[in-house]
């Protein structure tokens, strides 16, 4: 297996869980955190063709939910693709990029189903 990225923030819970489940079962992985290095926009829209923008796109966090009105709405690709990458907040996290599979989110099951292939 290449070596993993880990994409998410710093700070962020889900983050954290994953990285502590990451390191407690020996997974070798770079961290690249949106805040501080960005995120390109072909890996996003790359994402997006995988996952659908609509799962990639956090709608629950405080970034998007403190956005103006008409900025939430009429959402499609590339508006939602624009928001992620003006406020990569905005991207669900995190994204466990293992070469071959990506996943979105953390769910132990998933990550242990995962890294066993």
């Amino acid at each position: 297996m290449t070596r993993a990225t880990l994409y998410g923030i710093r700070n962020c819970d889900t983050v954290k869980k994953a990285r502590a489940w990451l390191d407690g079962h020996g997974v070798a992985y770079d961290f690249h955190d949106y805040k501080s290095a960005g995120i390109d926009e072909g890996r996003l829209r790359a994402w997006a063709t995988e996952f659908g923008w609509e799962r990639v796109l956090n709608r629950s966090g405080t970034t998007f939910r403190k956005l103006p009105e008409e900025r939430r709405t009429d959402l499609d690709e590339d508006k939602a693709v624009a928001l992620m990458l003006d406020q990569p907040s905005m991207i669900r996290r995190p994204v466990l990029d293992l070469g071959d599979r990506r996943l979105v989110g953390f769910d132990a099951a998933a990550y242990a189903e995962a890294v066993a292939r």
